[in-house]
């Protein structure tokens, strides 16, 4: 099938993005007045043009989002469309989780942490399962690549996404109403409705409810779920905006989802030993499970941002309160039997394994306050404090395939977070050409962990019981920038920033290490503090028909939190690596080649480095091929499942090398409307999926095209569309279960459909 063809080496593919776009500004003829949009964004909590952040930025808005959510995939489908971004799960569509720059979590648990923020409507979004909310009347996503610690604070050690609603407004009745239909029995629906209520309030009302079939069977006749992969997933959002004057503004948003469906479907034994290629015969639509699927998930939340003019400064308040609730089961073996039973498979099924993990409890509060300056001269300021407070209980269990599904193993974590934040930032102009800016933020986060067993599974030790830790710890962290314009549409840009992710504490006591202690089944990971350096430049040219931004990149993580995940326990265990070391390169590039031809590139090289010589983990409890050094071998008898290795010198884990992201619009305007083709491509080069290198579990290259073609007309206010996503079909896996067999799972099917769209 095909592939988009991609350098082969390091240095062609630093230097091949870069001279693309110059070649293509070079050979771009004599144009007419027509330009590209302006791009403003909230990066720096004021709104900018995109040019004049002295950092690296993506923007996703319009009919880019409406392409990509044509086709009812959830927030992953953002994955390779900018730059340094992956996202991936282990849960399907509830439990995404973030890459910027190759630094992110693979950690499965519910209390994971993550490097990689997610920011709502400016309301972090801190718990993983409330990350998957979905996307509809978005107005813009922007994507911060780097630390962000002063004006996100902690756990930004790798970046944010941030997405902003479209919001209401006053004195103008508007919306949207967009239905799509396309493979397995797919639906998606979304609209928004903006109603003024008076001259001084209005609300807007935004919603969205896609389905899917089941598409994968289950060919184990004794198997409770038939079939999977199918879901019915809803949201809403309602918002209220109340504006008396131009020097007060209050915006109230409630919000909430509904997810039925089906976790992650785990493939036994998917990969031909020795390689990461799929086994003989394998069919994406077919497994053979014996354990339930099963997955459901219900959220709410509500905000409070209000604003006051003052004359000198305006002051902001921004109050978020979050919830959610999820239960997620699934076959994790991805077969069913065993080797001692009469049947098994497919392949060497060594013991079941069926689990489950709910969030029965879940409340978050945030509070930030902050000023800033109006004036007009050569200094602005802004500055505040920040309150956080959250509290979960995540719910464990394990069941008997082989023994009628019934539950054989229970525990909990309990965990109580606070934090708290002062920061401030400034920006000076030193002349017309040289801007300053830098900032400070210092922040306290203590948090008080319980973990109990209250039923130990079959063959661990029969310790059931209570276990707690807490931690506590203070950072303070800042950037410092520079902008120098060469002249009025390009300018130079140098930053260097460093951010902290506090300490986190891991607990699933249903399988400990091992035959350690029990006081050594709880594990914490220290703060983990990054320093980055970047210098790029963003540049408007061709009349303001071309626009590039391209930067380099380092940066050097100490104590960098990472997850062992895996082995023959299937245990999560939090570790601090000494060093990691993260490079590279990213660019950006929009071309409107013609009035009716626009063109965009984006592309990116990530080389990170695992750097700690002493840092061991266990591997291949499925008995995969190791290419790490083997420190210790594996001795069952002595309760020893899986070798131990050495990672110094690895890349981290689903961090690919290359991102490159084509895409191209097309318009043949007619007396009445106008037709379009659209097309995007996003390559992304290989992948580990753990912390050591396997043959096996080592994700090939992926490609992933789309195509639609529509007619717009009505002025605007109609269109029409047929589209295709992942339109080659090609088929990987994108993850992978170790310490049983050869678990993989793979990536969403080709999918066809049509969409029918009003605005009004």
């Amino acid at each position: 099938m095909p592939t988009m063809p991609v350098p082969s080496a390091r240095r062609s593919f630093i230097v091949h993005p870069l001279a693309l776009a110059a070649a293509l500004a070079l050979a771009a003829p004599a144009f007419a007045q027509q330009q590209l949009q302006v791009v403003t964004v909230t990066a720096e909590r004021r709104v900018e043009n995109i040019r004049d952040v002295p950092s690296s930025i993506s923007t996703l808005s319009g009919e880019a989002l409406d392409v990509l959510n044509s086709s009812g995939q959830d927030i992953r489908q953002l994955a390779g469309r900018v730059p340094s971004l992956n996202i991936e799960s282990s849960f399907g569509r509830a439990f995404p989780r973030f890459y910027i720059r190759g630094l992110g979590n693979t950690d499965f648990d519910l209390n994971a942490s993550q490097p990689v923020s997610l920011v709502f409507d400016e309301v972090v979004q801190e718990n993983p399962i409330l990350k998957g909310f979905p996307i509809f009347d978005i107005a813009q996503i922007e994507v911060l690549r780097g630390p962000q610690g002063t004006l996100f604070g902690r756990n930004t050690t790798a970046g944010v996404v941030k997405f902003e609603s479209v919001k209401p407004v006053l004195k103008k009745t508007e919306g949207y109403f967009s239905i799509g239909a396309g493979t397995f029995s797919s639906v998606n629906a979304e609209g928004a409705f903006n109603i003024p209520l008076s001259d001084v309030l209005a609300a807007r009302i935004s919603l969205q409810s896609q389905h899917r079939d089941d598409w994968v069977k289950n060919t184990y006749a004794a198997g409770p779920t038939k079939e999977m992969e199918g879901y019915d997933d809803t949201a809403g959002r309602v918002q209220f905006l109340y504006q008396p004057s131009k020097d007060f503004s209050a915006l109230f948003n409630v919000h909430g989802r509904k997810l039925d469906g089906t976790a992650r479907v785990f493939r036994a034994n998917i990969f031909k030993p020795g390689t990461n290629d799929f086994v003989d015969g394998f069919d994406p639509k077919k497994v053979s499970h014996d354990g339930k699927n099963e997955q459901d998930l219900t959220s709410d939340g509500a905000s409070l941002r209000l604003r006051w003019n003052l004359g000198a400064v305006t002051l902001h308040s921004i109050t978020g309160y979050e919830h959610v609730e999820v239960y997620s089961r699934g076959d994790i073996d991805g077969g069913f039997g065993a080797f001692f039973l009469p049947s098994s498979g497919p392949g060497f099924i060594p013991f079941d394994a069926e689990s489950a993990d709910g969030l029965p409890k879940h409340r978050q509060l945030s509070q930030e306050f902050r000023v800033e300056s109006n004036a007009s001269g050569p200094l602005k300021w802004q500055g505040g404090v920040y309150l956080f407070d959250e509290e979960i209980r995540i719910d464990s269990f394990n069941y008997s395939s082989i023994g009628g599904n019934a539950q054989n193993g229970y525990a909990t974590q309990n965990q109580e977070n606070r934090a708290w934040a002062v920061f401030g930032s400034v920006n000076f102009k030193v002349s017309d050409a040289l801007e300053l800016r830098g900032g400070l933020r210092y922040t306290k986060d203590k948090k008080d962990f319980v973990a109990e067993r209250f039923q130990a599974p079959p063959f661990t030790p029969e310790f059931t019981g209570r276990l707690t830790k807490e931690t506590s710890a203070s950072n303070v962290s800042g950037d410092l920038s520079a902008t120098y314009a060469l002249d009025k549409t390009t300018n130079l840009y140098g930053r260097v920033a460093t951010g902290f992710r506090a300490p986190s504490i891991q607990g699933r006591l249903l399988f400990p290490p091992g035959n350690a202690p029990a006081e050594k089944w709880v594990s914490v990971a220290d703060s983990e503090k990054v320093t980055s350096y970047e210098f790029g430049v963003k540049s408007d040219f061709l009349g303001g028909r071309a626009r590039i931004s391209a930067g380099l990149f380092h940066y050097t993580i100490k104590d960098q939190q990472v997850t062992a995940v895996g082995g023959a326990a299937n245990f999560n265990q939090l570790v601090n690596v000494e060093k990691t070391i993260g490079k590279g390169v990213e660019l950006d590039f929009k071309l409107l080649a013609t009035d009716n031809l626009l063109l965009g590139l984006s592309a990116s090289y990530n080389d990170t480095r695992i750097r700690d010589k002493n840092l061991f983990v266990d591997a291949c409890g499925s008995g995969c091929t190791i290419r790490d050094p083997i420190i210790a071998l594996a001795k069952p008898d002595e309760g020893k499942f899986s070798p131990t290795v050495a990672i110094d010198g690895n890349p981290l884990p689903q961090a690919p090398k290359t991102v490159v992201n084509l895409n191209a619009r097309f318009a043949m305007p007619t007396g009445n409307g106008e037709w379009y083709v659209y097309t995007d491509w996003s390559y992304r080069s290989k992948i580990n999926f753990f912390l050591y290198e396997a043959v096996e579990f080592t994700g090939k290259p992926l490609t992933e095209g789309g195509l639609r073609i529509g007619y717009i007309w009505g002025n605007g206010k109609y269109e029409a569309a047929v589209f295709g996503r992942n339109i080659t079909d090609q088929v990987r896996a994108v993850g992978g279960i170790d310490f049983n067999n050869l678990t993989g799972f793979i990536n969403d099917p080709r999918t066809w459909g049509a969409q029918f769209k009003m605005s009004f």
